[in-house]
């Protein structure tokens, strides 16, 4: 689905209606603001339309790409949301989880916060960037989910080393591992960088997309002629779940 971001208003799925806990991960790695992140502003939006079908709890879960506490980055952010609970991925529990794949592509195994497990409704929520010419959207947004934690640091290097060679396969079998059930693009304005680390050119786009976190994803590559090699793997890797 894609809507006018200047009009945009959450109107969640009837399933969300049931959920008696919500976790939302925003992409806010950083301190930058949007369209390097997402604002503060939009994600009100998505707990707004959450709190008018929904009582359940709702956490917002991120890590630091540095090592900045994301209890700091969330108030530079403006992150400070009425009975939302932000949390920081290296102050959570982890649990092993197995790669559903028959054949894994890289990562048999992941080590993911446990209140993903307990959690009933998964949102991932980012802004429209485009770093090295790869489309960074809802999917890659869960990279920090398992690279940004204390707990298991060498675990964690390993797929942060993994990650900058095979990117594209360790999201393919993350996205297996841990579908979350709603993606959301505020592409308000595109922004474009060489690098993750580089400040980059952003211009107005005025569009939201929402749905399906792989469906978002490929209609925003498909949208506006973004690569993004993560999203062809997926399909390749279907089959071997008979899906």
């Amino acid at each position: 689905m894609i809507l006018d971001s200047a009009t945009f208003k959450f109107d969640p799925p009837s399933s969300l209606s049931r959920a008696r806990r919500v976790l939302i991960k925003p992409f806010a790695s950083k301190s930058a603001q949007y369209p390097h992140t997402v604002s503060a502003a939009f994600l009100k939006k998505i707990i707004t339309g959450i709190r008018q079908v929904s009582d359940a709890d709702i956490m917002i879960l991120e890590g630091s790409i540095n090592d900045k506490p994301m209890k700091d980055i969330y108030q530079d952010l403006k992150y400070n949301f009425t009975r939302a609970l932000l949390k920081d991925v290296r102050n959570v529990d982890m649990v092993e989880i197995d790669n559903p794949l028959l054949k894994p592509l890289i990562m048999p195994t992941f080590q993911i916060p446990n209140i993903i497990l307990s959690s009933d409704y998964l949102i991932s929520v980012t802004p429209l960037r485009i770093v090295g010419g790869q489309a960074q959207l809802t999917i890659p947004n869960l990279m920090s989910l398992i690279t940004c934690t204390k707990q298991n640091a060498d675990s964690s290097l390993e797929i942060s080393q993994v990650y900058i060679k095979e990117k594209a396969k360790v999201l393919t079998d993350l996205y297996y591992t841990i579908p979350f059930d709603l993606g959301i693009v505020d592409a308000s304005e595109k922004l474009i960088c060489k690098t993750e680390s580089s400040v980059g050119d952003s211009s107005y786009y005025g569009r939201v997309f929402i749905g399906d976190p792989y469906q978002v994803d490929r209609e925003v590559t498909q949208t506006l002629g973004i690569r993004a090699d993560y999203l062809k793997m997926i399909d390749d890797s279907r089959a071997d779940l008979d899906l």
